[in-house]
């Protein structure tokens, strides 16, 4: 079991108390993080289904956080955290400092109607160091995207970066436990007395995460080198976004962190580790697509979970099959493969995540866009052009119903090679179709996400 004694530890917690420093400045006594909070909701489940059928939850009182916690041998387990923090400052809470809560789009491919919508929000950078942010959020994207299946759907993404501004440069807990430095979120490792949970205030990410034009992904780019973070994978917005994940801006291994995180986010995936203080699962089965209760055979007699893809062959390693252990408990619930990036980080994901991750993308984002709005009536002089933002979509144009095979897979047509027939002035209903024919995604279910229409009115 990779991470059982890591996971119990993290439970356990420690209780020993810190004298604290702000800079160098002189020493004060340790705030106890607050355990009462209004924050965004937060069901123990980082897939949306209850706690009662959920393998993964770790129960949460009133004003606590269900996080994973991840260590430097990329082993991850849990812990409870307050919601809030200790070491959350202005100006989140009263009059913004200059140039507090600026917001960069540092990656734009298009309109927010149509991409998913990542929102990077720095702490611990002064005013002074916005840019620094700006290139550290810049350069987390950049690991992030690089894996798969991000690497070949980028182009479905907007970056916005939210310049946060804290009064102090650096985050808390670092270099030394009782380091303190008041930032606009609040970070802190040391959080429940664990080293690299890197904890932040919740209802300050949510005040700055509303200052972008969408957030449907949420990252906390903290100052600092040391490798830590935590995800946030129960947390529910008002906004939309679902779960936050913390890494360290100037860390080159934490963008690992980010990727584990939007594997419950957006692919809606359980987790696949394992921890020793857990008993077999004795529950229902689990609703997530990369957990069951059922054996190999099983899955291909009754045709479930991912009996399609079982015996291919993995890109994070060796075949797909049926592998005891995931959702913390060590029995009772198989997994696809032996380690994923849902099992520990520096992997891949297996084929039924990599599966889900694309499904999860197009529940945000669109295969098929165009500047020209339906609401526009076209004429016969007219040229139109859509976007094809992932490599291979296949494209079809339709008039009236009838496919235009000349025009099949060009982005730019002129209306008049249409050939529209028929009295003048005469309406026609001129249609494109964009699918992404990609091979990993072969579940019926999730097909159609890969189909977009766009339906213009069209006057001879």
């Amino acid at each position: 079991m990779r991470n059982s004694r890591f996971t119990s530890l993290l439970l356990a917690g420690a209780t020993a108390s810190a004298a604290l420093t702000v800079g160098a400045g002189p020493a004060v006594a340790a705030p106890s993080d607050p355990a009462a909070v209004t924050a965004p909701s937060a069901p123990s489940d980082p897939s949306g289904v209850t706690a009662a059928s959920d393998p993964d939850g770790v129960a949460a009182s009133p004003g606590e956080q269900d996080v994973e916690v991840f260590a430097e041998d990329g082993t991850i387990g849990r812990a409870r955290v307050p919601a809030a923090s200790p070491f959350v400052a202005e100006p989140f809470m009263s009059a913004a400092a200059a140039g507090d809560g600026a917001v960069t789009k540092i990656v734009n491919n298009g309109s927010t109607d149509s991409k998913l919508d990542v929102v990077m929000i720095g702490d611990g950078y002064t005013a002074a160091e916005q840019e620094k942010f700006r290139k550290d959020a810049a350069a987390k994207w950049k690991d992030i995207s690089a894996v798969q299946p991000y690497a070949t759907y980028r182009k479905l993404f907007n970056v916005w970066a939210v310049g946060a501004v804290s009064a102090q440069s650096g985050v808390s807990g670092d270099p030394k436990q009782s380091t303190v430095r008041t930032t606009a979120l609040g970070s802190r490792f040391w959080c429940n007395s664990i080293e690299r949970l890197l904890c932040v205030d919740i209802n300050a990410v949510d005040a700055y995460a509303a200052k972008a034009p969408q957030a449907d992904l949420v990252i906390v780019v903290a100052n600092t080198a040391k490798y830590g973070g935590a995800g946030y994978g129960s947390t529910r917005s008002p906004l939309g976004y679902e779960g936050i994940a913390t890494v360290a801006g100037g860390n080159a291994a934490s963008g690992q962190i980010a990727v584990h995180e939007t594997g419950h986010s957006l692919g809606k995936l359980a987790d696949e580790y394992v921890a020793e203080d857990q008993g077999p699962y004795q529950g229902a089965e689990p609703p997530q697509p990369n957990l069951a209760t059922l054996s190999a055979d099983r899955m291909r007699k009754d045709k479930a979970k991912w009996y399609r893809w079982l015996g291919k062959a993995s890109p994070d390693g060796g075949n797909v099959g049926a592998y005891q252990g995931g959702g913390n408990h060590p029995s009772g619930l198989n997994r696809p493969t032996d380690n994923s990036v849902m099992r520990s980080l520096g992997r891949e994901f297996n084929l039924p995540g990599r599966e889900a991750m694309i499904a999860g993308f197009y529940r945000h984002a669109s295969t098929l866009t165009s500047a020209t709005p339906t609401t526009t009536a076209l004429k016969a002089t007219d040229r139109l052009t859509v976007d094809l933002p992932v490599s291979g979509t296949k494209l079809r144009w339709y008039l009236d119903g009838k496919e235009v095979p000349a025009l099949r897979d060009r982005r730019t047509i002129a209306v008049a090679d249409l050939g529209p027939t028929g009295p003048r002035p005469a309406a026609h209903e001129l249609k494109a179709v964009a699918n992404d024919p990609t091979s990993a995604v072969v579940d019926p279910a999730l097909t159609p996400a890969l189909t977009r229409a766009l339906v213009w009115s069209v006057t001879r």
